[in-house]
């Protein structure tokens, strides 16, 4: 349990002087060290920040200047526990605002506080925790609840406070794994973020004490994530004869049934899989061989799911297959063979030329050139250059970069020898958010792996090539996916954008040539120098090459992450792999591309995903969140929330950034609150010109792509809401709640009225004080007969 924030008369000071003396004494070491104190001290206590000053060259304004900056950091004590609350795209639109408040309310927060009177929680809001499938999200300290209701806080805050008293040896999932015994068989897990958060360490657990309690010494292994993240907790076996079967959402009677349907004491397999029918009941393959994507039978509605066939693995090459930490086991999969090829047969021109040649695009979301990319760093003078890969991982709604570092840090680490081979960098940083605290704690496992190896350092694999490898953690601020801003932070200054030119490859990082690129962008690269150019663009369409990789969330059956080439329609992607609508619902649209993509309309679905036809719908492809939504959805509501987030993330550099962002969301929030105005659509067509034209970075650029794809495709709604009324009942201010005839009296939506706008009248139709209410929805969720309508 987390110790309470020492005052400052007991603070100890000492901690401060080790990190100056670990982490250095010029200004390019504060952002490092400021994260560190606040590690320590859970905040950044004003003696702390004064004796960091005294310690080094670091000036009082240059720490007021950053820590005003990045979200990350606090300079006010916090509570035993944090409570970091996920307002991604994928949580918004299964109610996040509605959690909050439900959070508050349990809390008793007023106002602007944000630690409840205990001092036990203090809530901060967080852009995206990257768990998108599993929304809405929470995280208390390092644990995550996702799936939650407004109803549901009281007992998620109860139930993490028990779990306190119930250590997890947590140091064991992040050793590497030894390889097994071939021909014995084994069980395998998914340990990453999204699938621990819905339960899959507890199986794990419980996996563990029932081959114990029945003498079978199987070996339980952890692999990477294979992408079905809809299926979570789920447990693999992988037979002697290599047939694999799959179970989805075990519980602890479930997997006893499971153990005895396959196993026998004494590690002998049955022969015949005579599961419980609770277990069949969880059965996802066809008992297909091992390394061959089974189609997969919907527990629930029991029709086949096609999640896996349209899908081409590049990025993702083997997913589920081995150990994400074990290096013997990724080079058994063709790791490294590239990076050897390069080594031992290719120039450095060479290398650039076969990923010119494969037409493969950054997949960060500006979607230039990789190839001409690196070729302006490679003939860029100097001995000294720089490589970073961005993970930084911002757009909410999007966990593809968190994906890939947790199930296959390897791939990256390798896709950035090979790009720092080819353009002559001899240093590389990786930029992680620190959000993702398991794609953290597995890269620093990973480079010790590779360093050990002789993978990273001097003379890699008895070469004349060196590069050296490091981490450093964002601090929250989503203008850093941008390179200079980026850069900036990397050299522990506010992360604001600059003019371009000088670009990043003439002088970047300490005014060097530097090479950035995103986790997906280096993780395609291995393939592509195994396999030749021609056949990368051979996958694809004539001007988009390739795959691309994304996060599938919202309104949809079977989110996950997908790889799939480019030219596949929304249509196939939402329909076909995510297996449509959930609960009877109509698809209406997709979110694409985060708060700088938009909104493309079920009717278009039927168009490929690609650059340039995504372009002339007016979005983008973004780095690859992809959110789907139903006709619950509010599109003027979709607007508001990412011009209230893009607001946020301005750097406040740019006029026409700061100002325009602003005022969109003012009018955007009037519209919403039944208080627009006739002339307020032109206003925000006008606003939104200015804001792309002014703009000195793509943030501001981007940021009122939203506002025109809802504007051009959903124009009737902003229509209906200027005359008072929310066709898709999602704007409180313009909706209301009523009981109708179906009412049974139960008295279900009294009890859980967290204002009491419901009198507990049993055995009568009930009715809702519309002046009380505060539109939680709780009243409509217990419904037993659907007797609450929203208007």
């Amino acid at each position: 349990m987390i110790a309470t924030p020492p005052t400052p008369q007991d603070l100890d000071l000492t901690f401060v002087d080790q990190t100056v003396q670990r982490l250095g004494r010029e200004e390019a070491a504060l952002i490092p060290i400021l994260q560190a104190l606040q590690q320590h001290y859970r905040y950044l206590p004003d003696a702390a920040l004064r004796r960091v000053c005294e310690q080094t060259a670091i000036t009082p304004a240059s720490i007021t200047g950053v820590t005003s900056f990045y979200r990350r950091f606090r300079t006010r004590p916090v509570g035993r526990h944090l409570v970091s609350i996920c307002h991604g795209t994928a949580c918004h639109v299964k109610n996040a605002p509605m959690v909050t408040d439900a959070l508050r309310r349990h809390l008793q927060l007023n106002g602007s506080a944000d630690t409840d009177p205990q001092g036990l929680f203090t809530l901060e809001q967080v852009a995206c925790l990257g768990c998108c499938t599993l929304a809405p999200v929470i995280k208390v300290d390092e644990t995550i609840f996702g799936h939650l209701r407004p109803e549901s806080i009281p007992q998620t805050l109860e139930r993490f406070l028990q779990q306190q008293s119930q250590s997890v040896a947590q140091k064991k999932t992040l050793e590497p794994e030894k390889a097994h015994r071939k021909g014995v068989g084994e069980i395998r897990l998914v340990l990453d973020s999204c699938c621990v958060a819905n339960g899959t360490e507890t199986l794990h657990q419980q996996v563990q004490q029932t081959l114990y309690a029945r003498g079978i010494s199987i070996p339980v292994r952890r692999i990477g994530c294979h992408g079905m993240c809809h299926r979570t907790p789920m447990l693999e076996l992988a037979l002697p004869d290599g047939q694999l079967r799959r179970f989805a959402e075990l519980d602890q009677r479930a997997v006893d049934s499971v153990l005895q349907g396959y196993f026998r004491p004494g590690n002998l397999w049955r022969r015949f899989t005579n599961c419980l029918s609770t277990s069949l009941d969880r059965l996802l393959t066809d008992g297909g061989k091992v390394g061959e994507p089974p189609a997969t039978l919907d527990p629930k509605d029991r029709r086949v799911i096609n999640f896996s066939g349209p899908q081409v693995h590049i990025a993702t090459e083997h997913p589920g297959k081995f150990d994400p930490l074990c290096l013997q086991a990724y080079r058994a999969h063709d790791g490294f063979a590239a990076m050897e090829k390069a080594l031992a047969d290719m120039t450095p021109a060479q290398v650039v030329d076969q990923v010119d040649e494969s037409q493969l695009r950054g997949r960060g979301g500006g979607g230039f050139p990789t190839g001409r990319k690196w070729r302006m760093v490679a003939q860029a003078p100097g001995p000294i250059k720089y490589l970073i890969c961005n993970g930084d991982e911002g757009d909410p709604g999007a966990f593809m970069d968190r994906m890939l570092l947790e199930s296959f840090p390897y791939r990256v680490i390798e896709g950035m020898i090979l790009a720092a081979y080819a353009v002559g960098a001899t240093e590389g940083i990786f930029y992680v958010r620190h959000e993702y605290p398991y794609a953290v704690k597995r890269l620093t496992v990973a480079l010790e792996q590779c360093y050990r190896a002789g993978i990273l350092g001097e003379n890699i694999m008895g070469s004349t090539f060196s590069f050296d490898l490091s981490m450093k953690e964002g601090a929250g601020a989503f203008v850093c996916g941008e390179e200079t801003a980026l850069i900036a932070s990397l050299e522990g200054r506010r992360g604001m954008p600059r003019l371009r030119p000088p670009f990043p490859a003439q002088q970047g990082l300490w005014d060097k040539p530097t090479l950035i690129n995103n986790v997906e962008t280096y993780a395609c690269v291995p393939w592509i120098i195994r396999n030749g150019a021609t056949a990368f663009a051979e996958i694809g369409t004539p001007t988009s090459k390739g795959t691309k990789v994304f996060s599938l969330a919202g309104k949809v059956r079977h989110g996950g992450l997908i790889e799939v080439p480019m030219g596949l329609t929304l249509r196939e992607i939402v329909e076909g792999i995510g297996g449509g609508i959930p609960g009877n619902r109509r698809f209406k649209a997709v979110q694409i591309g985060g708060p700088s993509g938009g909104c493309i309309p079920a009717r278009l679905a039927d168009h490929p995903v690609d650059y340039q036809t995504l372009q002339k719908l007016g979005a983008i492809m973004g780095s690859g969140g992809l959110v789907v939504l139903d006709e619950t959805d509010c599109m003027v509501d979709i607007a508001r929330y990412f011009l209230a987030f893009t607001q946020i993330e301005s750097c406040g550099k740019c006029t026409f950034c700061r100002i325009g962002t602003r005022r969109m969301h003012e009018i955007l929030e009037r519209i919403c609150g039944g208080k627009g105005k006739a002339s307020d659509i032109t206003e925000l067509e006008n606003l939104a010109a200015v804001t792309t034209q002014g703009s000195i970075c793509g943030l501001g650029r981007t940021a009122p792509t939203p506002v025109l794809t809802t504007l051009r495709y959903f124009r009737d709604e902003y229509e209906a809401h200027l005359i008072g009324h929310c066709p898709a009942g999602r704007c409180s201010a313009l909706t209301r709640y009523v009981v109708n005839d179906a009412c049974i009296g139960c008295t279900r939506c009294a009890v859980q009225c967290p204002v009491q706008a419901i009198a507990l009248t049993p055995y009568v139709k009930h009715e809702i004080d519309e002046q009380t209410c505060i539109r939680c929805d709780a009243c409509r969720v217990v419904c037993p007969s659907q007797a609450v309508e929203v208007v």
